[in-house]
């Protein structure tokens, strides 16, 4: 095949979905991958072990998929589950199989269920290790599996949807604004991901990078978040997220973000990559108590050095 390939997690609704169309427009053939198939259909999204929520929510693969084709691409859509290794072989080896390659990842698709808005004393350790295997672990079982083409080939892309609940110290609890802990180490641990890949791929073409969404005013958040403290209506739009990841994708500048973090938002306003939007929302002081330990360390190393040095 002559035209690249992208593989996104997540793909039936929200970020995944755009990002999907995105890359679709930009010359992409895009498979598609996450655990709605078709429209209407019910499993468990309630963020909480206190409720149960089945009502079906909008969007599947076979949607994404039509939009893909009507971008003037190819749509393969593959069902797999984060918390099924064995579907996730067969998702890749499907798309290997019948497109030859993959040449970008998208790592969108995250653990989707209760546990990840409630407290530590109301969550069972099953769920919390459920989270860091989907968010975590599962992205991982798919690099081992693309990598070897990328490198081979010279040339790569993996981005990692990551999220601000790595470096940032919530100011309330789960179910009141903040988030539960299965989340915030799961996508803590995912974070680290990007940066030590970037160090092991060295020279082979491949680069790995993390996109931080920020807030996102997607389909789930406006249908679940709300009782939890996060109200759609302040979110910004998915397409913000897609228009950075095809930027890394396409734009040979991207390379001297290979193993950092980028902030979406923030990024696709500096850069003008969705023309129109108004910017990214910054609330009323406090914010988020963001952790600065690496920058703290950071300068007291700088002070020794100078004191090291002006003792010389």
């Amino acid at each position: 095949m002559s035209r690249k390939v992208a593989l996104v997690t997540g793909a039936s609704r929200g970020i995944g979905k755009q990002c999907a169309i995105w890359l679709a427009r930009a010359g992409f053939d895009v498979a598609i991958t996450a655990r709605t198939v078709t429209e209407g259909e019910a499993r468990e999204h309630s963020p909480t072990v206190k409720a149960s929520n089945t009502k079906p929510l909008p969007g599947s693969l076979a949607s994404t998929a039509e939009l893909i084709e009507a971008a003037g691409a190819q749509a393969l859509p593959v069902a797999a589950d984060l918390l099924d290794p064995a579907s996730l072989g067969a998702c890749v080896a499907t798309v290997q199989e019948r497109w030859g390659r993959i040449d970008v990842v998208v790592h969108n698709g995250r653990y989707i269920g209760p546990g990840h808005m409630d407290i530590l004393m109301d969550t069972p350790v099953d769920l919390i290790q459920d989270q860091i295997v989907a968010n975590a672990i599962a992205p991982l079982r798919i690099n081992k599996l693309v990598l070897p083409g990328m490198i081979k080939r010279g040339s790569g892309i993996i981005v990692d949807i990551s999220s601000a609940a790595a470096y940032n110290n919530p100011t309330k609890a789960a179910g009141k604004g903040g988030y539960g802990l299965g989340y915030a180490m799961s996508k803590g641990a995912f974070h680290r991901v990007a940066s030590v890949l970037a160090a092991e791929l060295e020279g082979t073409g491949v680069q790995v990078f993390n996109v931080a969404p920020g807030f996102i005013a997607t389909e789930r958040m406006a249908a679940d978040m709300g009782d939890f403290g996060f109200a759609a209506a302040g979110g910004a739009p998915p397409e913000v997220v897609a228009a950075v990841v095809t930027w890394l994708a396409t734009d040979p500048k991207a390379s001297q973000w290979n193993g950092l973090n980028i902030e979406a938002q923030f990024f696709c306003y500096e850069h003008n990559l969705l023309p129109g939007w108004e910017g990214p929302r910054v609330g009323p002081a406090p914010g988020p108590r963001y952790d600065y330990s690496a920058s703290n360390l950071r300068d007291m190393e700088d002070r020794l050095r100078q004191s090291q040095a002006a003792a010389r």
